[in-house]
């Protein structure tokens, strides 16, 4: 639709403008060491690292009556020290969504979705090399029968981080399955995909693509399944006071999505730091 096209390509271009911007911001004098390594920190979701983002995404055109959806995760990350060599990395994230009528004459839904913590035991495997594996669950704690599955879940989650001088590249899966809660709601058979990639620039710049890709096993028609964005941004780090903060900007197509899923989505992130 020409709609869907332009408006992906107004933030598309708004964010490679911003990536110019960062690569300008490049010419300058380096920024200190510790505020890159701290920057290569909060992109790596195993870091040894307290951090309390916010993380929002706006899809447009999503449901069959093509509204704005808005999902704000508030997704804090705490380690605790397990041994010289494991840290166990817990991961919770807590959904507040605004989820439009889907039905005309209906009215849309806001509230608490369903709440996912995830454990990963983390270690260094290799120089620059980070492994995490853990369970994560699913609580069917959402305050609106819309905004969740009313099942309890849980399976495998596991993630891998290479960072190689400027970069932080790597990917975390899971697969969770329902095991309990209404018996007449459709049962749970999803996975979640996310490879990230991320380039540090310069004074706490960096690129970054993180799409979020799902697939949804039980779905009833196979061309339901799968959730395929494709898209980048740009972010970065910078300190308010001492107080260190990440933010950056994503713009994602759906290059494939479910009968009424969004067209695109735009993803705004602020991260708080708590460096030891």
């Amino acid at each position: 639709m020409p709609h869907r096209s332009c408006g992906a390509a107004v933030v598309v271009a708004l964010t490679l403008w911003c990536g110019v911007a960062a690569g300008q911001e490049a010419a300058k004098p380096a920024a200190r060491d510790d505020t890159q390594d701290l920057a290569k920190q909060a992109q790596n979701p195993i870091a040894d690292l307290i951090s309390v983002p916010f993380q929002n995404d706006t899809n447009f055109n999503f449901g069959p009556r093509e509204r704005t959806q808005n999902v704000l995760n508030f997704q804090p990350v705490v380690p605790f020290k397990l041994s010289e060599d494991w840290n166990l990395i817990t991961r919770t994230i807590v959904p507040i969504v605004h989820q439009p009528s889907l039905i005309k004459g209906d009215s849309s839904d806001n509230g608490l979705a369903d709440i996912n913590p995830t454990l990963f035991f983390a270690t260094s495997v290799a120089k620059d090399v980070l492994v995490g594996f853990g369970p994560t669950f699913t609580l069917p704690t959402s305050t609106q029968d819309t905004l969740g599955a009313r099942k309890w879940s849980a399976g495998p989650a596991a993630v891998a981080v290479w960072t190689p001088g400027k970069w932080v590249v790597g990917a975390l899966i899971n697969n969770q399955w329902s095991f309990a809660g209404v018996s007449d709601e459709r049962s749970v058979n999803a996975m979640l995909l996310q490879p990230f990639v991320n380039y540090n620039i310069a004074d706490g710049w960096y690129l970054v693509s993180s799409p979020i890709i799902t697939a949804d096993w039980n779905a009833p028609e196979s061309k339901d399944t799968w959730t395929v964005p494709i898209g980048a941004g740009v972010g970065r780090l910078f300190r308010l006071g001492k107080l260190p903060i990440n933010t950056s900007i994503q713009a994602f197509d759906n290059v494939e999505t479910p009968q009424d899923g969004a067209d695109w989505t735009l993803r705004l992130q602020v991260q708080f730091l708590f460096p030891k």
